[in-house]
This record gives C-alpha cells, sequence and structure tokens, in this order.
C-alpha cells in the first residue's frame, strides 16, 4: 500500500510540481493534498466554521474598530467571518492541515452575464452569497447588474498555461460560501492559492495556516497577497477598503532607460553589431526563405524566388519573432530580414504607450487614447479615475493585455474595481475608451463605430522611411452605438471575422470614402487621413529618435510591414473647430494580409518591390515620413 502511495505522489508531484512551487504550498502538505484531490475529500467542515457578525450598535464602537468591521465584510449584507472550530486548533505542521475549497461560478467575463441569465440557480446562489436581495424565482437583470458589479470582490483567476490564445484568456472563479467568507487581513493566518487539477480538469483552491491556531481563531487571507509596496497594496485593497488616492500625482512621464534595458534582456534579443548598409546589383534575383502561406502563394514579382534552405536565401521573411540580430550581423550582414531590433516598442501596448509620451508628455500625444500601465502606474491611474470622477467627467475604460490581439480578454468598463482586478490575471494596460466616437451610418443598423486598418511599411530607421499602402481596412460593429451594455461584443467591438456566426460587415475603401464625405460633408477624406499620416509620422519618429533599445535599432538590414489600427473621435481644435482626431489603438506585426490578398493580387509584389527593391512607382504606396 505504501508504495501505492509514493507512486501516486510521485505521478502528482510530475504533473503538479511546477505548480505547488509557483504557489509557494509547502512541501509537507503535498501527499496530504494528493490523496484528497484523488478521493475528494473536503473536509473543512471539520476544522471550521461560518460564523454571522452580528450588527454592532454604532454608538458603541470608536472609530478605528468601525473601519475594521467594515473591513471585515465585502459585501453589502450580513458580515461573515470563518472560524477554527476544532476542538484540538490547528497545527500547521501537520501534514494533513490542508484543505480544499470548491468553486461555486468558474468563467471568462465575456460569458458572465450570459450565464447569470441561463444557468439555473447560479444567479440565485450568488446574491445569497454576494448579501444582495433576490426572492424571484425569474432572473431579472437589475439583480444581474448587481452581481456583475459585486463580484469584483470575491473573483479569483487563474491562467491555462497551454493551449490556444483563446484558451488562455484568463477564467474568473468565485470559491464556494466558505472559501468567500474567508476574510481579509494584514497578518494572515492562512494562505490560498488555485490548482488546476489535471486528471480531473477540475481547479480548487488550496488552503493551508500559516501558524498553528487555537479553537476560535479566525481564518484570514492577505487580499493583496505578494505586494510589499504600501502604496500599491493600499491601491490593491481598495475594493475592500475604499480609499482616495487624490493627492497622488497621476503625472506618468516616460520610464527610466532601464525599464527599455530589462525589456531587451527579457525578450532575449541580440542587437546587431554596426554594419554598412548592403549594396545589391540593379538586376539582382533575391532568393526568399519564408515560412508565411500567403507569401509563398501570392509573391509572383520575378525578382523574387523562393528557397527551402535558409543559409542560402537573401531575404528571411519570417512568421515568428527574430532574436539573434548579432549573429546575423556578423555572419551575414548582406542578408535582409522582416524585422527590426526593438519594434516591440511599437507592437506591445504598454511600450506604444510608453514611447508615445515623447511627443505629448505625460498626458501622451493627442493621437492616443490616455493609457496607464496598470502593473507599474496603478495609483496615478486610480487618482487620475477619482479625480475625472469628482468632475462629473465620463469614466469608461478599456482593459487590454499588452500583447494579445483580435480584442481577446479585452474588457469595457466604468467600475473602478474591475479595473483594479483586472491587473492579477495578466499584465493589462488600461486606456480612455472613446466615448465620442465617430460613427458610420449602416442602413441596416444605424449609427456604429467602425474603425480603420493602414497597411505600413518601414523601409529605414536612418534616415526615417515610412510608406503607406493605399488601400485601407474597415471593421464596423454590428449594433448601433451607445454608452451601454458594456459588455455587449456586436455593439463595443469591431473585429468580427474571428467570431463564429457573426455577422460580418464589408465594405471596400474605395466605396467607403463616398459613403463618409455624404455623412460628413465637411470632413473630405483626404484632410482626414491627412491627420491620420501626420500621426503615424509623429509615432514613428518617437519610435526612432533614441538608439537601441530606448528606441526601434537602426539595422540597415531590416525590413518591416505592420498593420495600425485606429479609430476616429470627436475632439475639438486649439482654435475650438470640431475635429476629427485620429485615435491610434494598436500596432500589428506580420498581420494577417489574407483579405489584402484576395482583393489586390499584387499586395505582395507591391510590399517587396518597396521594401526590398526600392522601386515604389505602380506598387500603390505613399511616402508618409
Amino acid at each position: 500500500m505504501a508504495g501505492d502511495g509514493e507512486e501516486a505522489l510521485a505521478a502528482f508531484v510530475a504533473l503538479h510540481g511546477a505548480a505547488l512551487r509557483a504557489s509557494r504550498i509547502p512541501t509537507r502538505y503535498w501527499e496530504s493534498l494528493s490523496r484528497k484531490l484523488r478521493g475528494e475529500v473536503f473536509d473543512a467542515g471539520d476544522y471550521f466554521g461560518i460564523m454571522q457578525v452580528e450588527e454592532v450598535d454604532e454608538e458603541e464602537v470608536d472609530e478605528e474598530m468601525e473601519e475594521q468591521f467594515k473591513k471585515a465584510n465585502p459585501g453589502n449584507g450580513p458580515c461573515f467571518k470563518v472560524i477554527v472550530t476544532n476542538e484540538n486548533g490547528l497545527q500547521a505542521s501537520n501534514p494533513n492541515s490542508v484543505f480544499l475549497i470548491d468553486h461555486a461560478w468558474t468563467y471568462r467575463v465575456e460569458h458572465a452575464r450570459q450565464q447569470l441569465r441561463r444557468v439555473p440557480g447560479l444567479l440565485h446562489r450568488m446574491a445569497n452569497l454576494m448579501g444582495i436581495p433576490f426572492h424571484g424565482e425569474v432572473a431579472d437583470e437589475g439583480s444581474i447588474e448587481q452581481v456583475l458589479q459585486e463580484m469584483w470582490k470575491y473573483n479569483q483567476t487563474y491562467q491555462l498555461s497551454q493551449g490556444t490564445a483563446e484558451e488562455k484568456v484568463p477564467v474568473w472563479y468565485i470559491m464556494d460560501e466558505f472559501g468567500s467568507r474567508i476574510q481579509h487581513s494584514d497578518q494572515p493566518s492562512f494562505a490560498t492559492a488555485p490548482l488546476f487539477y489535471m486528471p480531473q480538469q477540475i481547479a480548487y483552491t488550496v488552503l493551508w495556516p500559516l501558524r498553528d491556531l487555537e479553537t476560535g481563531d479566525e481564518v484570514t487571507r492577505d487580499y493583496a497577497y505578494g505586494e510589499t509596496d504600501r502604496l500599491i497594496r493600499k491601491c490593491v485593497l481598495l475594493p475592500w477598503v475604499p480609499t482616495e488616492v487624490l493627492d497622488v500625482s497621476c503625472f506618468t512621464p516616460e520610464p527610466p532607460d532601464e525599464h527599455y534595458q530589462a525589456i531587451l534582456a527579457e525578450n532575449k534579443e541580440n542587437l546587431p553589431v554596426v554594419i554598412n548598409p548592403p549594396v545589391y546589383a540593379k538586376d539582382k534575383v533575391f532568393k526568399v526563405f519564408t515560412d508565411i502561406q500567403q507569401v509563398l502563394n501570392n509573391l509572383t514579382h520575378p525578382r523574387f524566388v523562393f528557397t527551402d534552405n535558409e543559409g542560402e536565401a537573401d531575404i528571411l521573411y519570417n512568421f515568428s519573432h527574430f532574436k539573434d540580430y548579432r549573429k546575423l550581423s556578423e555572419e551575414r550582414p548582406e542578408v535582409m530580414v522582416n524585422q527590426f531590433p526593438c519594434e516591440n516598442l511599437l507592437t506591445v501596448k504598454d511600450c506604444l504607450a510608453s514611447i508615445a509620451r515623447r511627443a505629448g508628455g505625460p498626458d501622451g500625444p493627442r493621437w492616443l487614447p490616455r493609457t496607464f500601465n496598470l502593473q507599474t502606474e496603478l495609483p496615478q491611474f486610480i487618482s487620475y479615475f477619482q479625480q475625472r470622477d469628482r468632475r462629473g467627467e465620463d469614466n469608461h475604460w478599456i482593459c487590454k493585455p499588452w500583447n494579445l490581439a483580435r480584442s481577446l480578454d479585452t474588457h469595457i468598463t466604468n467600475n473602478l474595481h474591475n479595473i483594479i482586478r483586472h491587473r492579477e490575471s495578466s499584465p493589462k494596460v488600461v486606456c480612455k475608451y472613446i466615448e465620442e466616437p465617430v460613427l458610420f451610418e449602416r442602413e441596416d443598423v444605424g449609427l456604429v463605430k467602425f474603425d480603420v486598418r493602414y497597411v505600413v511599411l518601414l523601409r529605414s530607421v536612418r534616415p526615417l522611411r515610412l510608406y503607406s499602402y493605399d488601400v485601407f481596412w474597415l471593421r464596423f460593429s454590428n449594433r448601433a452605438f451607445s454608452l451601454d451594455d458594456l459588455d455587449d461584443y456586436e455593439k463595443h467591438f469591431t473585429v468580427m471575422n474571428y467570431a463564429p456566426g457573426v455577422t460580418l460587415k464589408q465594405v471596400h475603401c474605395e466605396d467607403f470614402i463616398p459613403l463618409f464625405e455624404k455623412q460628413y460633408p465637411e470632413y473630405p477624406w483626404t484632410t482626414v487621413q491627412a491627420s491620420i499620416f501626420k500621426a503615424f509620422a509623429e509615432l514613428f519618429q518617437v519610435a526612432s529618435s533614441k538608439p537601441a533599445p530606448l528606441g526601434i535599432c537602426d539595422y540597415p538590414s531590416s525590413r518591416a510591414i505592420y498593420a495600425i489600427d485606429l479609430m476616429l473621435k470627436w475632439d475639438t481644435s486649439r482654435d475650438g473647430r470640431r475635429i476629427m482626431q485620429p485615435q491610434i489603438l494598436e500596432v500589428n506585426f506580420n498581420p494577417d494580409c489574407d483579405r489584402a490578398c484576395q482583393y489586390h493580387p499584387t499586395f505582395f509584389n507591391d510590399v517587396f518591390s518597396t521594401l526590398f527593391l526600392d522601386e515604389t512607382d505602380n506598387c500603390h504606396v505613399t511616402r508618409v515620413v
């Protein structure tokens, strides 16, 4: 029997060891934890009890006690706490002092409302757990909205480390009534951590003591576990301990040079040595090595031929990120590559916001929505949010992961608690949501949001040579815009080509321009596009204004294609005129060019001619810089 136990433990550790270590679950508990998971043993009831704390007479309570009482109760209803009820107490050294907490609700944010409407009993259970009055059997929208607002005091999160981009989107969960009643303390008696149990494909929360406890002692955990900075802790605990941080400056200067050095090291990118710009024969036929099917299918220009041998290629046109520029520059400086060292300063959202401050100061330029890095600028953001709140200004924000595309894990909200908690799931920026976008009249729907995608070609950094492809692409929302129903994807988002069963409205740019000018006769598209190109020029100027790794590296053998997604918003010029102000949303590396190739078969011939042959005549490009 002992052998079986050892084998089971070894198998358990082989599967879950990395997660156990990352969660700092002491090794003395692993064998018992493995056994409880296999047998689905929930024995917390033998050791703990939930106690309702009576309402306290306010006249008998001093301010400090009242504050502690408020802290202990995250919800609106009666206050509960968890205590040790076992008559022998609990010893941290006992290898069996580890417990499983079940999860009452597991979901992804975009599905929360739908599940509260449709899953029998879910709304009732969540309302009870959160102290929200709910007496009916039918899910009413008011109660659903309350749960959606209040749940950020109860939510916990984990992320799967493997799978598709969609499967890696953070999962949120609410612990059962026992787990959700465990209150916060700065000196906690217990620790908790989620654990995804592979054999059952189920997540549980693991609970273990940090010290010995006696009967009647309270079970607490640190809601800001791992945060040591006092100001950050104050900000992270704000959903449970309301506070103002208006005394914190919302000034966000560009990060110091060390920030960019750290990013370079983290990306494991080796910068190139200085080389002389290669010179090629006028009639040279270039051998292209690529793993991009759209290039293989559509590049037909006679001066480019494909090769399967990377070692003999003149051009490396890769889908994945290239890292070792140093080796390439030392051994094959004449080989051109479709990427620039440090181009992540453009394509990763927190870096984009940082370098943009070179153009617009701490508030950023007018062509970029006000953006905060939630990992490094949380106090500044909260101060800014609270100041706007005091002034009665719009406070809708959009939370975005640093480096996911296609609107994955992207959420719009005016709930400060929601934004603060999203910081726990994955690195994110929070950008001011465009509350007054320029809209487009869709006959079948009404006035909808739209965004515009331009493909830009970066030929060189010094001198800066940037072109825009003359065809641009449009994406539309499917429902009329209004500043409500913030989780209605088809109202607030425009990326429809990855959502199954969703209408994809397509309008070619040649058809769009006359329709747009008919709707907005005072705003000819040539004028709008001039302001767009001005924003592009400023962006690439600041991105290349400092040497690598503080800016895009001036590597003469680099070329690149990017897709810039933007919207237009209504703004007021300095002389008081109402203007359409471009808002750059993101810059995409190696964009999907399927539609470009489908409607413009010469697309990659144009791109390769511009980037690698320096021939732009009849290539449908416009010089931006």
